[in-house]
Order: C-alpha cells, then sequence, then structure tokens
C-alpha cells in the first residue's frame, strides 16, 4: 500500500494528520518562546508573569493551555534583561530577579555587579535600636535581594505608623517601586520564624499581615488578608513592612 493510500484512509476514519512541522512548533510550560521585538521568554501563566514585572504576549506558546503565554522583561538589575542563560552571551547572570524557572535569569553587562548597591542601615539616630539591629540581620540572612529600606518618618509619635516612632522597617525588594512580585515571600516568612531575635510585632507582604500575638505560625498563603489599598506599594507587593516592639 503507497503512503498516499495510508495517509487518505486514516483521514476516513477520523483520525487527525500531525505534520512533523507541527510538532515543532508546539511549546512546553517552563520552555522558551520569543516575545514581541524578539525578545526572549518563557510560556508561564499570566498571573506569574505579571507578579514578576514581565509582559504578556498571545500566540507565541501553541499546545500549551489558554492562560501560559509567552512572558518576557526586557528591564532587570542594573542594565540587564531576562533570558535563559544559554543565551547570556557576557555569562553575568543574576537570580530572583525574572519570571519562570531557575535558569531563566537576568542577564547583566559584564562589567555589572549584579544589580543594586548595597542597601543604607538606617542610622540610630533616625531608628531605634532595634529596627537597626533588625535590618542588619534580615539583610544578612538575603545578600542582594533588599534594595533600600525606609526607616523614620515626620510623624508624631506615637502616631497612627510604627515608623513614626523608628520602630519599622520598609524592606524595599530588589525589583524596585509599584512592581508586584514574588522576591518578598521568602523574606517575610523568615521575619516569621525569626520573630523571637527580631522582637517582631507584625510583618506584611503582599496584602496578608501576620503578628505572633495572634497568629499561628505558617506559610505566607494563611496569613490574615489586609484591604485594598490601591496599587501595589499600598499593598505591600514591592516592599516587606516590619514592626519592631519598643
Amino acid at each position: 500500500m503507497h503512503l498516499s493510500s495510508i495517509l487518505f484512509g486514516a483521514t476516513l476514519l477520523g483520525a487527525p494528520i500531525v505534520h512533523a512541522s507541527v510538532l515543532t512548533e508546539r511549546a512546553v510550560v517552563d520552555g522558551p518562546c520569543t516575545g514581541s521585538g524578539g525578545n526572549p521568554g518563557v510560556c508561564i501563566a499570566t498571573a506569574k508573569c505579571s507578579s514578576g514585572g514581565g509582559i504578556s504576549i498571545s500566540g507565541a506558546c501553541p499546545g500549551t493551555p489558554a492562560d501560559i503565554k509567552c512572558c518576557t522583561k526586557t528591564s532587570c538589575g542594573s542594565g540587564g534583561n531576562c533570558r535563559w542563560t544559554s543565551q547570556c552571551t557576557t555569562g553575568n547572570t543574576a537570580s530572583g530577579l525574572c519570571p519562570g524557572p531557575a535558569d531563566f535569569k537576568c542577564c547583566l553587562p559584564k562589567s555589572s555587579t549584579g544589580g543594586f548597591p548595597p542597601p543604607a542601615i538606617p542610622p540610630v539616630g533616625a531608628c531605634r535600636q532595634t529596627a537597626v539591629d533588625g535590618a542588619r540581620k534580615i539583610v544578612a540572612a538575603f545578600p542582594g535581594k533588599i534594595r533600600e529600606i525606609g526607616c523614620k518618618r515626620t510623624c508624631a509619635c506615637p502616631g497612627t505608623s510604627d515608623h513614626c516612632c523608628g520602630l519599622a522597617n520598609d524592606l524595599m525588594t530588589s525589583s524596585g517601586y509599584g512592581v508586584r512580585n514574588e522576591e518578598g515571600r521568602p523574606i517575610a516568612e523568615w521575619i516569621m520564624n525569626n520573630r523571637g531575635s527580631l522582637n517582631l510585632k507584625y510583618v506584611i507582604w503582599g496584602q496578608k499581615i501576620w503578628s505572633p500575638s495572634r497568629d499561628a505560625v505558617g506559610p505566607w498563603t494563611g496569613w490574615r488578608v489586609m484591604e485594598n489599598r490601591g496599587d501595589n506599594t499600598q499593598n505591600h507587593w514591592d516592599h516587606v513592612h516590619v514592626s519592631y516592639n519598643g
């Protein structure tokens, strides 16, 4: 029997004919794709892409579920962009700055140190020693993950915030202001687990709060949900808030 007869018979029986060219075009979840402008991307869920500061486009991840789209992030670290490690010609990559699997990283210029200058520790004159010591411990536990630290605000003490008394830290994640990301969760959970040595009053991350005085120890997913304050900064999606006991 000729090949053409076999194919024709398969069609009559309702069996789909899949050509080799079609097979090579199928994508996989967490696999590579090409975004707009030819930028390297990764096929992931749109929510995961957005939370990591990326942009999703449709039609670039064929054969995957509807919510899996090609995610690109063209700016990360100091002058870098997100791409697969095999595509980073400088050989200088930084983890934790790009959405997707572990080998989709921030590709940096060869001379770059990865990102951001070491965070400034709040001076004792502006913050209580408890907040200074707490910030130092957290930064030491997460080197390179905290971009900036805020502490004292100009307001009456006691006031509406522990910042008024220099008893709180805002720990900005490496993605920067206004960028919803996943970087703060491990930091926030570490703070919960080290509550005793930090003299912790409460910690906030990702529109959720945990207090040792009223909450059971557990993952961030089970923390108390806070009200929606309108943007990623007010909802603590770009920084971890830590309040300390005086």
